[in-house]
């Protein structure tokens, strides 16, 4: 089932993607494998691993299912100075 979503980047994945946010339609059945597929079409160097995930504001886990309309952001490590 193909789901709707808007997609958050920052840091070094907004970078590598060129922009802050996009929406994109996927079939990806939970966030680990919506990331998979976006981290394929931006080149993303960073592992699942490495980053947290939310939806619409709140942390989730990689084995949630992706939802229609759902804002998802990605969030890699976070270096301070």
């Amino acid at each position: 089932m193909m789901a709707r979503v808007t997609l958050l980047y920052f840091a070094s994945l907004r970078d590598a993607a060129g922009a802050a946010s996009e929406t994109l339609e996927t079939d990806a059945a939970d966030l680990a494998a919506l990331y998979a597929q976006v981290r394929d079409r931006h080149g993303f160097a960073l592992p699942v691993e490495r980053l947290r995930v939310a939806v619409d504001g709140d942390f989730a886990r990689w084995a949630d299912p992706v939802r229609e309309g759902a804002e998802v952001a990605f969030i890699p490590p976070v270096s301070g100075g």
